[in-house]
């Protein structure tokens, strides 16, 4: 089983696909290492070598930010964006879209479940 960057990689898909399990790396990011390291990209990850893992490992470790230093960089960056309190920032701290999209009915996902507000009471008819 290959190990790369703390993420055990699926022995049974292609290299190209096994590799964006680790986050930061997507299809053309993997597409870039493999041809860097000169392996196939039809090779399943347990096909692997120990020379072509370590040139894999290699060429992720000194080239790319992946998981936890690419994680701990996005979160400095929000909240960066929240300390200066610019729009983004505030979007952020209220927990809305960010983006532009509309609040009125859609953005459940990122508003969470509906609180339910009650409504106001009718005055009686006289």
């Amino acid at each position: 089983m290959a190990r790369i960057a703390g993420i055990d990689l699926p022995k049974n898909k292609r290299g190209e696909i096994a590799l964006t399990y680790i986050f930061g790396i997507g299809q053309s990011t993997a597409k870039y290492i493999l041809d860097k390291a000169g392996v196939s990209h039809d090779k399943k990850a347990v096909d692997w070598d120990d020379a072509e893992q370590t040139a894999i490992r290699n060429i992720i470790s000194t080239e790319f930010k992946v998981e936890g230093q690419l994680r701990s960089e996005v979160q400095m960056n929000i909240k960066r964006l929240m300390d200066i309190a610019c729009y983004r920032g505030v979007r952020h701290r209220k927990g809305l879209p960010l983006r532009g999209q509309r609040t009125r009915t859609n953005s459940r996902t990122r508003k969470g479940k509906r609180k339910t507000v009650a409504g106001k009471k009718k005055a009686p008819k006289k």
